[in-house]
């Protein structure tokens, strides 16, 4: 299994939308990195969903529901799209500076290449940020 994060700016499309609608198609992704990162996603990896510009939190863990296929918002066969499911929503949130802060994170995407919206967390990374969302 892999581990993954998401960007999602709260007023276009927030954690309690995605819960509201339980399952989301996540598309409009116009970077080849971020491209390549949905390719590489399979069917039950974990991925952490953060709030950008507002907010700037990890909120909650979703489920890649469906590996990627066509982006439906474009002929373009260069861009593509996974399902995501809602899978726990985090008791406690954790914010961009904690990330920031914490040692075992400073390479991961979000801190290294902020504009990313789809990257890659080892297991270690991962753990580490439900450490800080106090989840055992």
């Amino acid at each position: 299994m892999n581990h993954w994060l998401v960007k999602s700016e709260p007023f276009k499309y927030s954690w309690e939308q995605f819960i509201k609608d339980k399952k989301t198609v996540w598309d409009g992704v116009r970077n080849y990195q971020a491209r390549n990162n949905l390719r590489e996603m399979k069917k039950g990896d974990l991925v952490l969903w953060y709030h950008s510009n507002e907010g700037k939190d990890v909120v909650g863990i979703a489920k890649v529901a469906k590996e990627f296929y066509q982006d439906p918002t474009t002929t373009d066969p260069n861009w593509v799209v996974v399902d995501l499911v809602p899978f726990k929503k985090l008791k406690k949130s954790v914010t961009l500076e904690q990330i920031k802060a914490d040692k075992r994170l400073q390479n991961i995407g979000l801190v290294r290449q902020g504009r990313l919206s789809v990257s890659p967390l080892k297991v270690e990374e991962f753990d580490a940020i439900l450490d800080l969302a106090e989840i055992k």
